[in-house]
Parts: C-alpha cells; sequence; structure tokens
C-alpha cells in the first residue's frame, strides 16, 4: 500500500481569497500506517550505542523514542532499528543508568 502526499498550494490557490478549508493541506499523508513504508534512518547524523551490560531494562528510552525504534524482546531492550532511528538521541537522554551514548554516524562508514 503506498501513500498519497497532497500537492502545496499554487500560486493560483494564494491569489484566490479562501478559506483556510479550501488551502490544500502541504505534506498530507493520507493513509494511516505508512510510517513502517518511509525508512527514515538514512538521514542520521548521530547513532545511538546500546550498552547492554548497563542496561535495567526500565523501558523509559521505548516510552520516549518517537520512532519507536527501541527494540525490546522478552521485556529486554536488545538494541535500536536503525532503518526507523533518526538520532535525535532522546534514549541518551532520557536514560537513567546512561545505557546509551550516541556517536557521529560518520565513524561508521557506510554499512
Amino acid at each position: 500500500m503506498m501513500f498519497m502526499i497532497e500537492k502545496f498550494p499554487t500560486k493560483e490557490h494564494l491569489k484566490k481569497k479562501q478559506d483556510y478549508k479550501d488551502i490544500p493541506m502541504a505534506g498530507k499523508i493520507t493513509n494511516a500506517g505508512s510510517s513502517l513504508l518511509n525508512k527514515t534512518g538514512s538521514w542520521r547524523a548521530f547513532r545511538p550505542i546500546h550498552d547492554k551490560a548497563k542496561c535495567i531494562n526500565c523501558m523509559i528510552c521505548y516510552s520516549f523514542c518517537p520512532e519507536e525504534a527501541i527494540i525490546v524482546e522478552d521485556g529486554k531492550v536488545v538494541g535500536v532499528n536503525l532503518d526507523y532511528c533518526k538520532g535525535c538521541g532522546i534514549c541518551a537522554k532520557e536514560c537513567p543508568v546512561k545505557a546509551f551514548s550516541m556517536k557521529e554516524e560518520s565513524e561508521f562508514g557506510k554499512e
């Protein structure tokens, strides 16, 4: 299933006096659940590194991750789905035991 993105307002739209309801929404995703089709990890500048030895599996990282990129198996954090992680660093910021650190993506080269 693919999603459609509506076009930005054109010059013609802007010339006419219109109500906000008449102007098309910019970048609107029209199909629910389409985020799985859009892997966004390729433009990440920083990569989270998970230290399993420090992790207490409190799931705070999982709760805060805006992309649900934290991989959990049997109630334990086991890694990060780098296809969807944007490298925002919230996991590292919120982890109470500093089980996540952020490294520049350039350190890893092309994988």
